[in-house]
């Protein structure tokens, strides 16, 4: 029986697809062979023996203790993507937010309650909540993942200018924005273009305080700032003064931290960008499927610490190996089989940066004495067998 630990309350939609008759599933299980979690903080938690993955229902891995958990063999993976239209949607309010000052005039209305001719009155004050209108204006996007990208085609089609940045951009991505978004030379370009900036990157060492005080001196006056992505991506003490000087007009996270709640021009949304049941709903069976798989058959897809590596698993015997990326490793595994004369019948191998995965797979037994060879292997961090 494998046991799968939830860490948070997971949507049923995911947990429901394990077979209760091969899997435990619930937030009580001890010695798990994998774990779920959404938002639970997971870095000073003891890390078990048996554990061999754990899924993240959602993008972001900051919870998580990735290196350590790469130094394991301990699989990561997230769900990209899954809740993308949840947060685009965040966005285009973030946007008009940013643009209107809808809060501050719900705000005085609530002082209005008893008042008379509260109608009256309301016709006479709503001018000081007058804002800008989104057609037309400059919208920078920085980064055009799954989430950005989405926020890129919906503000064109609001009828704004979208110039978009990322070094990084896949193909598909590419192919998947409007023709009429442009693409800005760097993030400069964008600074000190744009009359709007949408941030949609991870938080990085290289990411960290992005926006600070020398790029906010880059940016036009009065720019509009959007960050739905993580709170270290923004300086707070640098943004809040830019906010007190007029530099920047506003300021949307949907990341409060004691430095941002009860600022002025800042708006503080408590991080809904992925609070749909849609997206909760998404992002749970991303992950269980995820999880199934390589608990299943060792294939693995979408891993933040792991190479994807996957192939049909067609015959009785499959052996997984998670090692070093570091010369003459496949010899040493392949010459195990040899060894014993174990012929090999389908191989797959890949690398990210470091870290290396193989899937090895044959009709014959293989026994403890291959095994242990393997482990033998000073670059091999974990064996598994199927």
């Amino acid at each position: 029986m494998k046991k799968i630990k939830l860490m948070n309350k997971i949507a049923t939609v995911g947990t429901d697809i394990f077979d209760r008759a091969i899997y435990e599933v619930s937030d009580t299980v001890e010695n798990p062979d994998a774990i779920m979690v959404r938002s639970a903080a997971l870095h000073d938690m003891e890390m078990p023996e048996s554990l061999m993955a754990i899924a993240r229902c959602g993008a972001g891995v900051n919870n998580i203790p990735v290196e350590k958990c790469t130094e394991q063999g301990i699989v990561v993976f997230n769900t990209p993507g899954a809740n993308a239209n949840g947060v685009k949607e965040l966005a285009v309010c973030a946007l008009v937010l940013a643009a209107r000052d809808v809060v501050g005039g719900i705000e005085w209305v609530k002082t209005l309650a008893g008042t008379a001719d509260i109608a009256k009155t309301v016709e006479k004050g709503k001018g000081a909540y007058v804002g800008t209108e989104l057609v037309g204006k400059k919208l920078g996007v920085i980064g055009l993942g799954a989430i950005g990208g989405m926020v890129a085609n919906a503000a064109n089609a609001l009828g704004m200018t979208v110039v978009g940045c990322d070094p990084f951009i896949t193909p598909a991505a590419a192919w998947s924005l409007a023709p009429t978004i442009k693409q800005a030379a760097s993030y400069e370009e964008i600074f000190r273009t744009c009359d709007y900036i949408s941030l949609h990157v991870p938080a990085t060492p290289q990411t960290k305080n992005m926006i600070n005080e020398k790029t906010l001196a880059m940016m036009k006056d009065g720019v509009r700032i959007i960050n739905l992505a993580r709170a270290d991506l923004v300086c707070a003490a640098d943004i809040k003064r830019a906010l007190l000087e007029k530099k920047v007009a506003r300021y949307v996270t949907d990341f409060p931290t004691d430095e941002t709640v009860g600022a002025e021009g800042i708006i503080n949304i408590p991080h809904l960008g992925a609070s749909t049941v849609e997206s909760e709903d998404h992002c749970a069976v991303m992950a269980a499927r995820q999880l199934d798989e390589y608990l299943t058959n060792g294939n693995i897809k979408n891993s933040v610490n792991f190479p994807n590596v996957s192939i049909p698993h067609t015959t009785s015997t499959r052996v997984c190996v998670m090692h070093k990326n570091v010369p003459n490793t496949l010899s040493q595994i392949t010459a195990a089989f040899a060894s014993v004369n174990v012929n090999i019948e389908n191989m797959a191998n890949a690398s990210k940066g470091e870290i290396s995965y193989t899937i090895i797979e044959t009709n014959e037994k293989v026994g403890e004495d291959v095994i242990a060879a393997i482990t033998a292997v000073e670059s091999v961090t974990r064996v598994i067998c199927y």
